[in-house]
């Protein structure tokens, strides 16, 4: 069930009323919610409701056994049998076919034929996202963070439908006190849902989907029919695109959770206008960049084990995380893209202390330096994240620095407008987008709703024709 559709706005018409007046009683409460997120993650397949049961079950029994054992060997051992749990799951379902066809093409340059039957998996939706959120919260039993909740809140926490398919990446810590809370919808700040649902779905229905099918889609499909330029501004165009539709859907999300009395954490914060590779970490994807480094960068030691082990853990950790993202080499290449300039960047800072050489004036020239040798550099990484294969990557590549000749025609003044408010907004100053937000909510209801209802006419006037997943559904 996609957000910016009739049945979506169908169903959440239904579950916000309902929602509210069983908010009283929090038992009924729980249980309406668990079904309603369980009818909406099963709308793509009823199959997957089973699979986040399963989860559900398996990750709260090895919770409350961890918790109950004192002997910290055996709390280990269990530890270790719930993380195995989670991604021998994750794997099946996501990698199979990754590591049999690997073990083929390994094999094959041996000159070993080993021709495996493959099985057709069906990828379960959103499975990646409500993986780690069970990881998290066993892995901070184990560590004594909280105790465990009871099975009705933990199955709540696990499918609650805004964040269920594509994030942000809530903790138990952030989410479960909020069950014990009392939520009056009174203080409801519905004002900043709205502002944020009426601005995810313009970044995903007009500004995501109109570069994917007015320039990416088709210069990523054949690069060979396209020119240099073509090539070129269709990598800026997908990196917009991929801002826009995760970033609008984090939006919509936050908005939801809101409207329904939650509160989100931050998951984009202008990454485009990052200056290092570390800041641009800081600033995309953020519930992910905190999970990897809290449960896998820090576990492995961080940089409190000398340079060349913090270089490998960091090289680890991004690697990982590319192939989190998707189960194929090139998301593997790209997550190293990222950890080699993150370890580049360690190592130029630790130099730099070493030698006692004083950090460069802050001036005008180098902050624009800065943020555009950053945000190409992501760029650069971001062609092998969309391309489905190696060739495909070379292939645009190829265009880029070889093939200048022959027209652009995909590349319309819309398409260079579209790629500008997706960069130039995100230098709007904080201050600014909060001033605009305490605007609209001194407004009053009617004129809310009439601006909300001209918002809504102009979305869907400028958007193409249908609605497109978002992108981070395949995650």
């Amino acid at each position: 069930m996609l957000f910016p559709t009739v049945t979506f706005a169908i169903f959440f018409m239904i579950v916000l009323p309902v929602s509210w007046l069983l908010m009283p009683t929090p038992a009924r409460w729980k249980l309406f919610m668990v079904a309603a997120s369980y009818y909406f993650y099963g709308y793509w397949n009823w199959r997957f409701i089973l699979l986040i049961v399963a989860s559900t079950l398996g990750n709260q029994f090895f919770a409350r056994l961890i918790h109950r054992t004192d002997d910290e060997r055996l709390r280990r051992v269990f530890l270790t049998v719930a993380v195995a749990m989670n991604l021998g799951v994750l794997g099946y379902f996501k990698y199979y076919d990754f590591f049999v066809s690997s073990a083929q093409n390994l094999l094959r340059h041996v000159g070993i034929s080993m021709s495996p039957e493959i099985v057709a998996i069906t990828l379960p939706v959103g499975i990646s996202f409500f993986t780690f959120q069970a990881l998290s919260y066993v892995i901070d039993v184990y560590r004594r963070n909280f105790e465990p909740v009871g099975l009705v809140d933990f199955a709540v926490y696990l499918s609650f439908f805004p964040h269920l398919v594509a994030g942000p990446i809530v903790r138990a810590a952030e989410f479960l006190p909020q069950l014990r809370e009392r939520h009056d919808p009174r203080r409801v700040d519905a004002s900043r849902a709205f502002f944020l649902i009426a601005g995810g779905l313009f970044k995903k229905v007009v500004i995501a989907n109109f570069l994917a099918t007015s320039i990416v889609d088709s210069v990523f499909a054949s690069p060979a029919r396209h020119s240099g330029f073509e090539a070129l501004v269709a990598v800026y165009a997908y990196a917009v695109q991929i801002y826009a539709d995760f970033s609008g859907y984090t939006d919509i999300a936050i908005g939801l959770a809101l409207l329904l009395g939650f509160r989100f954490p931050q998951n984009f914060d202008a990454p485009y206008t990052a200056r290092s590779l570390q800041d641009f970490w800081r600033r995309w994807h953020m519930t992910l960049s905190r999970w990897l480094r809290d449960y896998l960068y820090i576990p492995l030691g961080g940089n409190r084990r000398g340079r060349f082990l913090t270089y490998r853990n960091l090289m680890i950790t991004m690697v990982l995380g590319g192939l989190w993202h998707g189960a194929a080499w090139t998301f593997v290449v790209w997550g190293a893209i990222h950890g080699g300039v993150l370890a580049f960047e360690h190592w130029r800072h630790e130099e730099r202390i070493r030698r006692s050489l004083p950090e460069p004036d802050d001036t005008l020239l180098r902050r624009v330096g800065d943020r555009l040798l950053t945000f190409n550099i992501v760029c650069l990484a971001w062609i092998f994240f969309r391309a489905d294969s190696f060739s495909n990557a070379g292939a645009v590549l190829s265009r880029i620095f070889f093939h200048w000749g022959g027209t652009a025609s995909l590349v319309t003044p819309w398409v260079l407008l579209a790629i500008a408010v997706g960069i130039v907004t995100q230098y709007v100053p904080t201050h600014a987008l909060a001033h605009a937000m305490s605007q609209f909510s001194r407004l009053s209801p009617v004129v809310q709703g009439c601006v909300l209802g001209v918002g809504l006419l102009f979305i869907n006037a400028l958007g193409p024709r249908g609605v497109a997943p978002f992108i981070y559904f395949r995650f």
